[in-house]
């Protein structure tokens, strides 16, 4: 068992925003050829405030398309309820951040000015301009505010696109596969900046991944999702400590049990030869 310094969940989130009620949720697709795919078949989910939740699932299954449904940036076909804190989320909103799976930085502007990019665009910044280095140095780029994208690594890029979706203070953070196009030892560093900036903010986080060990590092809950049409097929509680060991038995034995539920865990078989 990982050390035990630092409980997985907050049980108390009287004071915490950033609960999500998702009940009912359908999502179809016409293609052009005018076949209808749904992608999304009946969606219960609820995400207590605070929490960190990984969605899981073969590609293709609707994950990306239920964390955009969240954002505002998909309608869903039909819905019982979508609320974040009780009101119905009916398009897209500051109270939810985006982190999409490259750094979507604009180009021409500096790391200072892509971060404090939404603020100036909600005419808040001169009010507000202290967050913008507040979250630089919160996501470790202090000493690079007037370098251009192009000029950083990609992890470093990715915690400007974190600082961006942040400084405006959302209820949630919305993260589609942020780490998939970092080496492995990048990607690991990023989850503990993840779970440090999570900690600090206390704030609900959602990720996309494809990546087992990564859902079970980072999350409170593993949402295991099934092949198109998506429906939830079993929510995963990681009631591990933080910070938690990758290779310890109750990891493994957590990894395991997706990666069955997921029909990856394989099997091995004695063969009646040798080379």
């Amino acid at each position: 068992m990982a050390e035990r310094n630092d409980k997985m969940v907050d049980t108390n989130n009287s004071n915490k925003t950033g609960e999500l009620v998702i009940s009912g949720v359908i999502k179809k697709f016409r293609q052009s050829d005018g076949e209808e795919i749904t992608a999304l078949n009946g969606v219960d989910l609820n995400i207590p405030a605070g929490s960190f939740v990984s969605f899981i699932g073969p590609s293709g299954c609707g994950k990306t398309t239920l964390l955009r449904i969240i954002a505002g940036l998909e309608k869903p076909s039909s819905c019982n309820e979508l609320t974040l804190d009780g009101e119905p989320i009916k398009k897209a909103g500051y109270d939810r951040g985006f982190v999409f799976q490259s750094a979507t930085l604009f180009s021409w502007l500096n790391i200072y000015d892509n971060i404090a990019f939404s603020l100036k665009a909600r005419k808040i910044y001169k009010e507000n301009k202290e967050l913008v280095n507040e979250y630089i140095n919160l996501v470790g780029l202090n000493g690079f505010e007037n370098s251009y994208p192009h000029q950083l690594s990609g992890g470093m890029q990715q915690r400007a696109s974190i600082a961006r979706a942040l400084v405006g203070h959302p209820k949630v953070l919305l993260l589609d596969e942020p780490l998939g196009a970092l080496d492995a030892f990048t990607r690991m560093n990023m989850q503990d900046e993840i779970l440090r900036i999570w900690k600090e903010k206390n704030m609900t986080m959602i990720m996309v991944t494809h990546d087992v060990d990564e859902a079970v590092y980072l999350s409170d809950k593993v949402v295991v999702m099934s092949p198109r049409p998506a429906k939830i097929e079993k929510i995963i509680d990681i009631d591990l400590y933080r910070k938690r060991a990758r290779n310890s038995p109750d990891f493994l034995r957590l990894r395991s049990e997706i990666l069955e539920i997921l029909d990856y865990a394989g099997k091995s078989e004695e063969v009646d030869y040798y080379i």
